[in-house]
């Protein structure tokens, strides 16, 4: 399984992101703030409190991602979006 080695948040709730093969790219978190479990990401200052963990990625209050989503949603992208 991929790591997420790199996590920097950027504006507009996206994530710079790298894994350890590599990959890297922008994860924008903004399609899943609406579900319950992520809602409290809407706080900028909490949002910047992102870190890897876990093979993914995560919250102080363990809201996370796996670096399958992320990878697949960086690789999946549409340009421009």
């Amino acid at each position: 399984m991929e790591t997420i080695i790199k996590a920097v948040p950027l504006d507009n709730y996206q994530i710079d992101i790298l894994t350890s093969s590599g990959i890297s790219g922008i994860f924008d978190v903004k399609p899943y703030l609406n579900g319950s479990a992520f809602k409290e990401l809407k706080n900028k200052s909490y949002f910047y409190l992102v870190r890897p963990a876990h093979h993914g990625i995560m919250w102080p209050k363990k809201q996370d991602f796996s670096s399958d989503t992320i990878i697949w949603d960086i690789q999946n992208a549409q340009p421009g979006a």
